[in-house]
């Protein structure tokens, strides 16, 4: 008797608990806790669409009242961050997963000249979020309450020299420090207290000006590094001591045979680095260049540089060896290209029309374009750039320069002041 009673409690907490698990959202296992998801354009998703009907995929809402901005959503534990601007100053706001806003906080003034919109996309950390707004002011927020937690303005207090556009940085959070690179010629980069907003480091100055590029970290051999760029150097630091342990002259490199070095340096894109092999590339026909850390990590050799993909500020995917992403033919024009990982061999070079912002999930190639608002999926292999799909972004205003974000079989789309979701998942169409 005893034992039928509690075998009949135990199934009653084996079923109460499959439905506690039934109950979580799937979302809350596919977060996108900062720029780009790992800062390098993967999703981990599957179960996505292959193809989408005519038209394209299924819009689930729009919010066409986000604020004027370039940076891209978040999403952590059913809830979606982004950044944005308005004449009150640059903020960051919270949204449900129907695109209902929760709360919205300003941190900073924002840049105000030519190309004035949010560019930063928070980074989630333990409840908190960070951001740097376009005129150098780096923030940390509360994410359940939106409450202002502190902010430095880290530009002017280091002396920091913006390039023509001011700051696109997107901060990167390593053990409880907050990066930031305001270059000039005090420091390069500095670190930040995640909790207070204190100085914990600064590097040495390379004496250059800001890009517009959100830092990478890497691992090799058990030691983390930050790679960074600036308008002329790529470079690693020591996150624990903020020493620069190499540099590389990127300027040198793509103006080796060029006379006219006037030609505009507008460095925008986030290293791709795998073990010791680290990517950077950038457009104007500038080369993009692979190196190769030494054997203690202290140094690199340029292992080769291409023309094939340069760039603009779209980014590339490393996908099975190759990587995928658009080149500049000029500031209204671009193709798609692939080419090897290892030698920069070019797989592909294919028009569809213009450059434009990419990423990758379950198989597929996700292109944006910057000028109409094509989306297309295109399947990831170096054999061809095929369009399976595609369809035309309709709300939102000015360029396409949001990048995509993939969470729980949902597509988020940044445009100017509206962001949009659509349904990308085979389970629900």
């Amino acid at each position: 008797m005893k034992s039928s009673k509690l075998n009949k409690k135990l199934s009653c907490f084996i079923l109460a608990g499959l439905l506690i698990v039934t109950l979580i959202p799937a979302a809350f296992a596919e977060d996108v806790l900062q720029w780009r998801n790992n800062r390098d354009g993967i999703y981990n998703e599957t179960g996505l669409l292959k193809s989408w009907p005519d038209g394209g995929p299924k819009l689930l809402w729009a919010n066409e009242d986000v604020g004027e901005g370039y940076s891209s959503p978040i999403i952590v534990k059913g809830k979606i961050y982004l950044t944005g601007i308005k004449d009150a100053g640059e903020f960051v706001s919270s949204y449900d997963l129907q695109g209902k806003q929760l709360w919205q906080t300003v941190y900073a003034t924002g840049w105000t000249q030519t190309y004035p919109e949010a560019r930063t996309t928070p980074t989630f950390v333990e409840g908190k979020l960070y951001v740097i707004s376009g005129d150098g002011v780096a923030a940390a927020v509360d994410s359940e309450s939106g409450k202002l937690l502190w902010k430095s303005d880290v530009w002017n207090k280091y002396q920091g020299v913006f390039g023509k556009w001011g700051g696109a940085e997107s901060p990167l959070v390593v053990d409880g420090k907050v990066i930031c690179t305001p270059t000039g010629e005090q420091t390069t980069m500095v670190a930040l207290n995640a909790s207070d907003g204190a100085l914990v480091w600064k590097t040495a100055s390379l004496k250059a000006e800001g890009a517009y590029v959100s830092p990478a970290l890497i691992e090799y051999k058990g030691k983390k590094q930050i790679i960074g760029v600036t308008s002329k150097d790529i470079f690693g630091v020591d996150p624990q001591n903020g020493n620069i342990i190499w540099s590389f002259d990127y300027l040198g490199t793509f103006f080796e045979n060029d006379a006219n070095r006037s030609r505009w340096v507008i460095n925008c894109n986030t290293p791709v680095c795998k073990d010791d092999m680290i990517f950077v590339t950038s457009g104007y026909d500038h080369c993009g260049v692979m190196l190769q850390l030494n054997e203690n990590a202290t140094g690199v050799t340029m292992l080769w540089k291409t023309d094939v993909i340069d760039t603009h500020h779209g980014h590339v995917v490393l996908v099975d060896g190759y990587l995928y992403g658009s080149n500049w033919l000029n500031n209204n024009k671009g193709n798609w290209a692939c080419i090897d990982w290892k030698t920069g061999k070019k797989a592909y070079d294919k028009e569809w029309e213009t450059k434009g912002s990419i990423i990758y999930a379950d198989g597929m190639l996700y292109c944006y374009e910057e000028k109409r608002g094509n989306i297309a999926l295109v399947k990831a292999t170096p054999e061809d750039f095929k369009i399976i799909s595609s369809f035309m972004i309709e709300k939102g205003s000015k360029t396409h320069w949001g990048h995509p974000v993939i969470s729980n079989g949902v597509l988020y789309i940044r445009h100017g002041t509206a962001l949009m979701a659509y349904d990308i998942s085979e389970s629900k169409n």
